[in-house]
């Protein structure tokens, strides 16, 4: 029985991330990214926003600088000098870095009998190697200030369940899910935290604008309250994993929804 929809109520920020430089990356759009970097804000973080899309990366800076200190640096994640650029210049501007939310992914739909090599190796390029990218470059400089902080990636219940046409985004997805436990071993000796969170189905305008009706419909029916969540309802687990709160909480994969294994 699909549950009767209840609207969420936004809540107000509390200062979870006073202080804290936080790095968002593929934050120019309307999902997750834009919504953990608007959340960072409101939770009293100084915010760098990246993408690799300049002229939206500008627009989305601008409209956040209106809650509070934010600073855009385009980024390719695919490219290793520009994820070290990003690092590099967040600590310029900002003095330190704090917190990585990897959020940068590339999706599709393609069978596996029809799929190239290139459309294999892009997905897997954006979404696992840049996110690897840009852990690593995180990392080390956590290391160069003396240890600590919190990477925060984004992962997808499809890196646990199969769906047609999907085997380049769930091998990523599930390869970000491995990287994040086992990076987060290696980060622990630097007092380091790295967990994911893996959402299933976040509604924005784009997401409805390359998915047919009847896929959304039956994501919907999945889900144990009948709905879609919003980024921002994805945005807040991020921001309690980077957060002190999750002090004790690294190699974990938070499911932002009713599905895991």
């Amino acid at each position: 029985m699909i549950p009767q929809t209840v609207t969420p109520q936004y809540v107000p920020g509390h200062d979870l991330l006073s202080g804290k430089v936080v790095v968002v990356t593929a934050a120019a759009g309307t999902g997750i990214g834009s919504a953990v970097a608007k959340r960072c804000l409101e939770e009293g973080a100084h915010v760098v926003v990246s993408d690799w899309h300049e002229r939206r990366l500008a627009e989305k800076a601008a409209e956040l600088a209106e809650l509070g200190k934010v600073h855009a640096i385009p980024c390719d994640v695919t490219a290793e000098d520009q994820v070290q650029a990003l690092v590099d210049g967040a600590v310029e501007h900002f003095g330190r870095l704090d917190v990585m939310v990897n959020n940068a992914g590339l999706g599709g739909t393609k069978s596996v009998l029809d799929m190239t090599d290139d459309e294999w190796s892009r997905v897997l390029d954006i979404t696992l190697t840049g996110t690897f990218r840009c852990t690593r470059a995180a990392l080390r400089q956590f290391v160069a200030q003396g240890g600590g902080g919190a990477i925060v990636n984004n992962a997808s219940v499809i890196g646990w369940r199969a769906q047609e046409g999907q085997a380049h985004y769930a091998a990523a997805k599930a390869g970000v899910m491995a990287l994040t436990r086992c990076s987060a071993l290696d980060a622990a000796e630097h007092g380091v935290r790295i967990n994911a969170v893996a959402p299933s189905l976040a509604m924005h305008p784009f997401l409805a604008k390359v998915t047919s009706d009847e896929l959304l419909a039956d994501l919907t029916k999945r889900e144990a309250f009948g709905r879609a969540a919003e980024p921002w309802e994805v945005a807040n687990v991020m921001v309690f994993l980077a957060s002190d709160y999750a002090s004790y909480l690294t190699g974990e994969v938070v499911s932002v929804s009713s599905q895991h294994p």
